[in-house]
């Protein structure tokens, strides 16, 4: 497959950046650093072992893209309205397109405005920034959990493949349970950073906020229970909170958004899980809580 990449940013430079790397055609969809990267490729500084793609195919308009086999959506979603817009010039009758990003109801959503579309959900484990133009931070991590919205099974596991041949980790797991797993880290983890302004080290160093955040998990745990996951239970809370205590003190995205001041993906990270939850009879009242919080911060701006 080739590959275009939208959003190449902290997750979209690094999966793109590693699939080049491993000989894969890659092209890269960038806005502030556009000029930069394509005078200058894209540098991956990584835990992993750091890497520099001199020879970066570069663009800063979809209009000019050739049409591709695969595209990996890096936006924050609270910029998917554009892709009704940025991606039909680059489709072709077989695009596969994997939403890398953050939230539950984003297929569904994109399933609506392109009926056709043969859609992936990925979900990324991964401690990762863009510290300057052209340059990614990977400071841990880099995992992405594939699960198969819309797509044919070959060319799913084609995806699949180039990931794995590119060495990141990557798993197939059933769609439902691959959204609502990285839902368990991310509706607490993200909300509180910002609710309390702070990271994620020191969320879990104090008892009183570990509980909370111990206590969130589980009612994401519940809420995907009652929607059908059965996977989820206390042991993976468990290991979310022990795969945390061992990350470096890190500052999610929403966190570095709450920074800039910029717009917080609270629809897709918060509201739509409430509600998908409220439908079939489980509440979620911290969550409800810590989401009333950030709407009224980012109100504040």
């Amino acid at each position: 497959m080739n590959y275009t990449v939208i959003g190449t940013g902290a997750i979209g430079g690094f999966y793109g950046g590693r699939l080049m790397k491993a000989g894969r055609q890659v092209r890269f969809l960038l806005r502030s650093d556009y000029e930069y990267v394509k005078q200058h490729g894209l540098q991956i500084d990584s835990c992993d072992g750091s890497f520099h793609l001199d020879e970066v195919d570069a663009y800063n308009d979809t209009k000019q893209m050739p049409k591709t086999d695969a595209v990996l959506v890096c936006l924050k979603s609270i910029n998917n309205y554009k892709l009704k817009e940025m991606i039909p010039p680059i489709l072709k009758e077989n695009t596969v397109v994997l939403l890398i990003q953050n939230g539950i109801g984003l297929e569904d959503d994109l399933q609506k405005e392109f009926p056709g579309l043969h859609i992936v959900a990925g979900l990324a484990f991964i401690c990762s920034g863009k510290i300057a133009p052209g340059r990614i931070s990977h400071q841990c991590y880099g995992s992405i959990n594939l699960g198969n919205y819309s797509c044919p099974d070959d060319q799913f596991h084609e995806l699949l493949q180039d990931f794995l041949a590119a060495g990141i980790e990557a798993a197939e797991v059933p769609y439902l349970e691959a959204r609502w797993k990285k839902a368990v880290w991310n509706m607490p983890f993200n909300g509180m950073t910002v609710a309390l302004n702070t990271s994620t080290d020191k969320l879990l160093q104090n008892p009183s906020t570990r509980q909370l955040i111990y206590d969130q998990m589980m009612e994401v745990i519940g809420a995907a229970n009652a929607i059908g996951v059965q996977a989820l239970n206390s042991e993976f809370a468990d290991k979310m909170i022990a795969m945390t205590d061992a990350m470096v003190p890190y500052s999610p995205s929403m966190k570095l958004d709450y920074d800039h001041h910029r717009r917080m993906e609270i629809p897709y990270l918060y509201s739509r899980p409430i509600a998908e939850a409220k439908k079939v009879g489980f509440e979620m009242p911290k969550l409800a809580m810590l989401e009333a919080e950030l709407r009224f911060i980012e109100s504040q701006y």
